[in-house]
């Protein structure tokens, strides 16, 4: 705890006087406390538990196709290497390819058009997202179009493997 020592001195006319006075203070119980308050505040505090995202995928064991979808309410978002990304509407066979880049701002208000758009023709969300990642294409980007999906409220969203239509137009635009 704390301690107050004293030490008496003799003058030379044989009188005793306290002059010092120094006080130690054991700083060894605030240690224990402040362990004691990490520890408390560790484990009553609540940590962040991860979310999952649910991705659908179609069975192929069914007759019908269920991946066709109306050519006007189809965006297909194509994720290349060197962060390219690149979009199309409808077919890719009559489509022309186009670029946009992986901002948030740009990319949402793409699918929040595309939205718009079904939804006007169709008089319901029926918008269908398809995402295909290129082999030079990073997770990175690929999870970054899975979130912004998710974000955008897209009921629809496919992930994909590249065709070989959507090879020749990324032949024809490079």
């Amino acid at each position: 705890m704390a301690d107050i020592q004293t030490q008496h001195t003799q003058q030379k006319n044989k009188r005793t006087v306290c002059n010092k006075r120094s006080t130690r203070v054991d700083l060894t119980p605030m240690v224990d406390l402040g362990f004691i308050l990490i520890t408390f505040f560790i484990f009553t505090s609540t940590l962040a538990e991860p979310k999952l995202m649910k991705l659908q995928m179609p069975n192929d064991s069914d007759n019908d196709d269920p991946t066709k979808v109306c050519e006007s309410c189809a965006l297909t978002l194509v994720a290349d290497g060197n962060n390219q990304l690149y979009y199309y509407e409808g077919n890719a066979d009559t489509a022309t390819l186009r670029s946009i880049s992986y901002e948030p701002s740009q990319l949402r208000r793409l699918i929040i058009n595309k939205k718009n758009k079904v939804k006007l023709l169709r008089g319901r969300n029926e918008m269908v997202l398809i995402i295909k990642p290129t082999n030079g294409a990073s997770f990175k980007n690929t999870v970054n179009l899975l979130d912004e999906s998710n974000i955008n409220q897209v009921t629809r969203y496919y992930l994909d493997e590249i065709s070989e239509a959507d090879k020749a137009l990324l032949e024809k635009y490079h």
